[in-house]
């Protein structure tokens, strides 16, 4: 079975998308075709909206579902006069929050994902900047991190960290584990000296070989052997100085990252 979702908005639609990609979800029977609108702030720009969303309907044989978050509530009704399953995620939750709240909503556009505290935005840009400019062991200064990540090579490091830094201005560092280090019986002196700030990294060997394979085919470093005894040793070593751990076999950057923060009791805003 297939089905066109729409995400529209009058901003960048990412609200509306993460909502209605959270909901779809759960249904697993279904093949959904996305399609994200963002910037539909005029009623002319909803009526085309509505043209596609009529096309899609009838493409299908089934009316397609809109994911809508527009603010102004006579664009949004634009979309009220199409074929589609509209689900208006503001009008929905809206009204009863002005009645909750005793005080009207103010309909501005992009407040969601616009920089409404400068400070904030400035802190996950320098964020942003340390985690690259302290991936993969490029600096062995750690003082300033809030978290460092240790694991194999090709073990979801890097990105793990990019996530942390955008999205909740952590100052998160990497370092891989060499097969020096995974010979010694101990982790570097320079990584011990922050232990409180280490969280480690695994992942299924087989995985690991996939990943490794696309980077450097057929090579030792790719082959499942290596990554066997790689993945082996860095959870001994990593067990032994009591540094906890989480795989990122089959978990999204989004779920290592929030259960770092919840293991390091790291609390930061989202917003």
């Amino acid at each position: 079975m297939r089905r066109t979702v729409l995400f529209i908005s009058d901003g960048t639609a990412i609200t509306a998308e993460t909502f209605g990609h959270s909901l779809l979800t759960q249904f697993k029977g279904t093949e959904f075709r996305q399609v994200r609108l963002p910037f539909v702030d005029t009623r002319e720009k909803a009526e085309d909206a509505v043209q596609l969303i009529n096309r899609a309907s009838e493409v299908d044989g089934r009316r397609a579902l809109v994911f809508n978050t527009i603010v102004d509530s006579d664009v949004s009704e634009v979309l009220g006069t199409s074929d589609g399953h509209v689900f208006d995620l503001f009008g929905t939750f809206l009204p009863p929050l002005e009645e909750i709240l005793g005080q009207s909503r103010s309909d501005s556009v992009g407040e969601a994902h616009g920089i409404r505290d400068s400070q904030g935005y400035e802190d996950r840009m320098e964020a942003t900047n340390y985690a690259l400019t302290h991936d993969d062991g490029i600096s062995k200064r750690l003082d300033e991190a809030d978290v460092v990540l240790v694991g194999v090579s090709r073990s979801g490091k890097t990105p793990t960290c990019l996530y942390m830094a955008l999205h909740f201005g952590i100052k998160a560092a990497n370092y891989p584990l060499t097969e020096e280090d995974l010979e010694k019986p101990r982790l570097p002196d320079f990584l011990r000296k922050h232990r409180r700030k280490l969280f480690g990294l695994t992942i299924d060997a087989g995985r690991l070989s996939e990943i490794r394979q696309v980077r450097r085919p057929d090579s030792r470093y790719a082959s499942l052997k290596q990554c066997r005894y790689e993945v082996d040793a860095a959870e001994a070593l990593l067990r032994a100085e009591g540094v906890p751990m989480l795989s990122s076999t089959s978990a999204s950057v989004e779920e290592l990252g929030s259960r770092i923060l919840l293991e390091l009791g790291l609390q930061r805003d989202l917003f």
